[in-house]
């Protein structure tokens, strides 16, 4: 997603779980050629994902500096895959939202610590999903580890490894997004500032949604409503295809 400065350079490994979802509906595949939407028209076989901020309430590691944000905060919501270095965005304990700053000079890491690195979309890597910024904890096998905040390990304990590169966060949004007001596009089809009628979403707001974000897994007839975070991390939200939706550009 492209939240300004340093998220801008978050945008090109996406979210995780949205790169997951993207993967499993090909999205490496190359898209074919889309012309920029200068006039309102409706717009077919879209494929709609739903993203959100990462609530720290979800994470378990032990609480760590954050550089650039005050007081400590879970190290698995910092670096993890699945939290803010990631997302870009999260809500912390207290429920204020921060985000990503600077992403600094490391890259990210899978599950057995072996460096990954982003493809030509971010649904794909080079060594499988990455699991951690590269830095932090490993275990006696080189695998990545980290410190529950009860005490005890993740993966059996582990020895620091080095910093983070200097990857900041600070306090508030990235954007001024909305729940089920904002969604994500790709620019080079859907201009940002377009309004867009989303008929499965005609419950929320009537189905009406304004272009305010991008992402590196978002290439095409892509849609990613961002929604309030569900109250179980397993909840994904929904994962539609073949949607029609309305477009409105700029000016159009």
């Amino acid at each position: 997603m492209q939240r300004g400065s340093a998220a801008q350079r978050a945008s090109s490994t996406k979210r995780a779980g949205g790169a997951q979802r993207a993967s499993a509906a090909g999205a490496c595949a190359k898209p074919p050629h889309e012309q920029l939407i200068k006039h309102r028209r409706w717009l077919s076989r879209v494929q709609i994902t739903e993203y959100y901020p990462a609530p720290e309430r979800w994470f378990s590691g032990r609480k760590v500096k954050a550089p650039g944000l005050p007081g400590r905060h879970r190290a698995d919501f910092l670096y993890s895959a699945r939290g803010v270095s990631m997302e870009g965005d999260g809500v912390d304990l207290s429920g204020r939202k921060v985000h990503i700053h600077d992403l600094g000079n490391v890259g990210w890491v899978n599950a057995a610590g072996r460096a990954t690195r982003p493809g030509r979309c971010a649904a794909h890597w080079s060594r499988g999903i990455p699991y951690w910024r590269a830095g932090g904890w490993r275990n006696s096998n080189g695998a990545v580890t980290f410190p529950f905040q009860v005490g005890g390990w993740s993966q059996g304990a582990g020895r620091w490894r080095g910093g983070y590169g200097g990857t900041s966060f600070a306090p508030g949004a990235s954007l001024r997004l909305r729940y089920y007001h904002s969604v994500a596009v790709d620019p080079r089809l859907i201009p940002r500032g377009s309004r867009i009628f989303i008929p499965a979403y005609r419950d929320h707001g009537g189905g009406w949604f304004l272009a305010q974000d991008t992402g590196g897994a978002i290439i095409g007839r892509h849609l990613d409503v961002y929604r309030s975070p569900p109250s179980n991390p397993a909840d994904r939200g929904q994962f539609l295809t073949d949607q029609r939706v309305y477009v409105i550009p700029p000016g159009g």
